[in-house]
């Protein structure tokens, strides 16, 4: 007997696939023995993190439909397990599956603080905002314990350099200490992503981060504290969460977001299989209907990678969503969400380490 997909609380996957480049495909066979035992080993999977020595830690983007051109990510994989992440597939040049091993087998880059200030040091460098959660989320819940986002902040305001944050965990709250003062000084930016307002969905869609109403609370604290936020609705899945597009911003605005965006579900390489594969767990009476209207916005494939419409999507669909968004942000008085005048004049270039240690 062939053992079927099943889903694990606390996890988005339902299944380790391997990744694009492998040339070895495993396959799981039952013959009926010890089953008890390979229930519990199965139903458990353990979260992992693996300590990383970075060579660099900013990356460059040049991207035309980013509007960041640095970005830094202190995490590999994400334990929030969203199913619907787009940078489940990067999990593939670790030689690790964008499924379970995505969201269970992380790597912590543990000396980020200090190739960071080491890089910031080089007589070359150019300042531009930084983007901190471009591709994983910096304040996932195992930053709980490294720490490594609140030590890049602290290099960051040290050197009077700016940065914007874009995460889906209330854990940003804990580092109001040093975003207040860099925000003063307009070095700061944060978003916080939320795509519906039902817990229910949210747990199934992406378990460990924080939940919806807990996101908006976020903002609020954000706000009062004179930081400046902005609230992401994204990934929009039609059919899924789009009905909530409307409340989050209403919700948002409330709070005191000062701007929104959006963005479309994309399914890049591996991620297709891992979210039909959700989709028939979580939703098996939508699925059809779900993919659909995503392939209807991707010229009729599940996916499509054009600049110009992967965010946004294109078709009747991707229209009426946008117009939705517009007339929802009239009426809240939003901006689209983008980056601040976020200030570059005050930077300060940290000292290079001498052997000799700082005097002054």
């Amino acid at each position: 007997m062939v053992d079927l997909p099943r889903a694990f609380k606390g996890r988005g996957a339902a299944s380790n696939p391997e990744g694009r480049f492998e040339t070895i495909r495993h396959h799981a066979e039952d013959d009926g023995w010890q089953r008890d035992v390979l229930d519990e080993e199965v139903a458990r999977p353990r979260t992992e993190v693996t300590e990383e020595r970075a060579r660099s830690v900013i990356t460059q983007n040049d991207s035309p439909d980013l509007k960041f051109s640095q970005a830094m990510n202190p995490y590999r994989g994400c334990e929030h397990g969203c199913i619907y992440c787009f940078a489940r597939p990067s999990h593939s040049y670790l030689n690790l599956s964008p499924g379970l091993d995505f969201e269970t087998k992380l790597r912590a880059k543990t000396n980020l603080a200090e190739v960071l200030h080491a890089d910031l040091a080089k007589p070359g460098y150019t300042v531009s905002p930084i983007n901190i959660g471009s591709n994983t989320d910096p304040y996932q819940p195992i930053e709980k314990r490294w720490r490594l986002t609140r030590a890049a902040l602290e290099v960051l305001a040290q050197c009077h350099h700016p940065c914007t944050i874009v995460t889906k965990n209330a854990l940003v709250e804990r580092d109001l200490d040093i975003l207040v003062p860099m925000a003063r000084e307009r070095l700061v930016q944060v978003f916080i992503s939320v795509n519906s307002l039902d817990n229910h969905l949210a747990a199934k869609l992406e378990p460990r981060a924080s939940a919806p109403h807990r996101r908006i609370k976020a903002i609020k604290t954000l706000a009062e504290a004179g930081v400046p936020v902005g609230v992401l609705v994204a990934p929009i899945i039609p059919a899924l969460n789009d009905r909530d597009l409307e409340a989050v911003l209403d919700q948002a605005a409330e709070a005191g977001a000062s701007c929104a965006g959006y963005t479309v579900l994309r399914l890049p390489h591996e991620l297709k299989a891992l979210f039909r594969e959700w989709l028939e767990l979580h939703a098996p009476q939508r699925a059809t209907h779900v993919m659909s209207l995503v392939q209807q916005m991707n010229g009729g494939r599940d996916y499509d990678s054009n600049f110009a419409t992967r965010m946004r999507g294109q078709g009747v669909f991707a229209e009426l969503l946008r117009r939705r968004f517009d007339i929802a942000c009239r009426r809240h008085g939003f901006g689209r969400a983008r980056e601040l005048q976020l200030n570059t004049s005050h930077f300060i270039p940290p000292r290079k380490a001498s052997p000799q240690g700082e005097l002054f």
